[in-house]
């Protein structure tokens, strides 16, 4: 899950809210892990222009998820109050940080105010969380980002989901419970990615098992809503009529003249084809913000249902698209990660983004993984 999670982030940094055109005209058509030239900024990376294998805020979420992870308890049971502790925590550490900073050159500075930046619209809300200040909570909460929709527990929802292996209901369950930055049926969304990653590490797991989540795993009662229904199940709803209406089109329909030209994958003229037509039914599907957790939903169940859960050609089809690519492409990295195991992920993946997170970004992947390993055989065997 982690370096699954990590290098679909790192595939999609270079060009991360990037439209289509501006890929297209810029790379041409992204099917490997490229440098980035890019500011740094507090959601993105934190070091200008790093090399192909470097990643942003997704991966460090996952980090930090995984951090809480090994300071729960022996049952795996979570707890939001502990959770927004931890964000408080962090937020203040960088507060701290950016005050001890000394010296003339700005870098210093400019460096520990993004890591307080990146925190500071989550502490917000986890501040009241914390102190059992519900009001105060609701209200920062409808505050938070502008009051959006955003994707707030999907950026760590795949992490949680670990702990409980074979488990999609617990996973759901506790995972619920720290959806505490999700507004509406984001919380559901959220949860349900994390079932859908436990569910991925069970014996015998296939892609449509793990889409089974979204009908099976519901405690909270979200099919029961009057009128509504479940808007998850919904959003996979759409995910499946765009691939039957992508698989009408046969090899009459292509028109090689407007195609792109992979370099270092092989993919047919239908499939990219195929591949276009899906990208266009999805721009129908857009909202107002790239980054609102009904769209990235959205975008990642279709990418897994085009690529039969192929992990590679799956987030090749995020990264193009385009939008919020580095968010989708690390969910559905850190989900089919799971899924497939490291073995079974493309080496010429796995090793930059092992070396230049370790190098650069003060994250060891296959340390963290070992840890969080260790914990989640403490806690079946308790």
């Amino acid at each position: 899950m982690l370096i699954g999670s990590a290098i679909g982030d790192a595939m999609g940094a270079p060009t991360e809210m990037w439209s289509r055109d501006n890929i297209k005209m810029e790379y041409g058509f992204v099917d490997h892990l490229d440098s980035m030239v890019r500011e740094p900024s507090p959601e993105g990376t934190w070091r200008m222009n790093l090399p192909a294998g470097g990643t942003t805020d997704d991966t460090r979420w996952k980090k930090l998820v995984v951090q809480y992870l090994l300071n729960t308890g022996s049952k795996g049971e979570f707890s939001a109050k502990d959770f927004a502790s931890l964000l408080v925590k962090e937020y203040e550490a960088a507060i701290k940080g950016l005050k001890n900073t000394e010296g003339f050159a700005p870098e210093p500075y400019e460096d520990q105010a993004r890591r307080m930046a990146w925190l500071q619209e989550w502490a917000l809300v986890a501040r009241p969380f914390a102190a059992g200040q519900y009001l105060e909570y609701t209200e920062a909460l409808s505050r938070f980002y502008g009051g959006e929709m955003v994707c707030g527990g999907l950026l760590y929802a795949p992490a949680a989901g670990l702990l409980f292996p074979g488990n999609p209901l617990k996973a759901y369950e506790q995972t619920y419970k720290i959806s505490i930055f999700d507004i509406g049926y984001a919380r559901d969304l959220s949860s349900l990615i994390a079932a859908m990653t436990a569910q991925g590490m069970a014996k015998g797991a296939t892609g449509e098992s793990m889409l089974s989540v979204f009908r099976d795993v519901d405690p909270q009662g979200f099919f029961k809503s009057r009128l509504v229904g479940r808007s998850a199940y919904r959003i996979l709803r759409e995910a499946r009529q765009i691939i039957f209406e992508t698989q009408k089109l046969q090899w009459s329909d292509v028109d090689s003249t407007k195609l792109p030209h992979p370099k270092h994958i092989k993919l047919d003229a239908l499939y990219l084809t195929r591949m276009q037509k899906a990208f266009e039914l999805l721009d129908a599907k857009n909202q107002d913000m790239p980054f609102h957790a009904g769209e990235i939903t959205l975008e990642v169940l279709t990418a897994m249902l085009f690529a039969d859960f192929d992990f590679e050609k799956a987030l090749i089809f995020l990264v193009n698209y385009g939008r919020d690519n580095d968010t989708t492409s690390a969910i559905l990295g850190g989900v089919l990660g799971a899924f497939c195991g490291v073995d079974h992920l493309p080496a010429h993946l796995v090793e930059p983004v092992l070396r230049e997170n370790k190098k650069l970004l003060e994250t060891d992947l296959e340390q963290m993984a070992n840890q969080l390993t260790d914990k989640i055989l403490a806690t079946y065997q308790h």
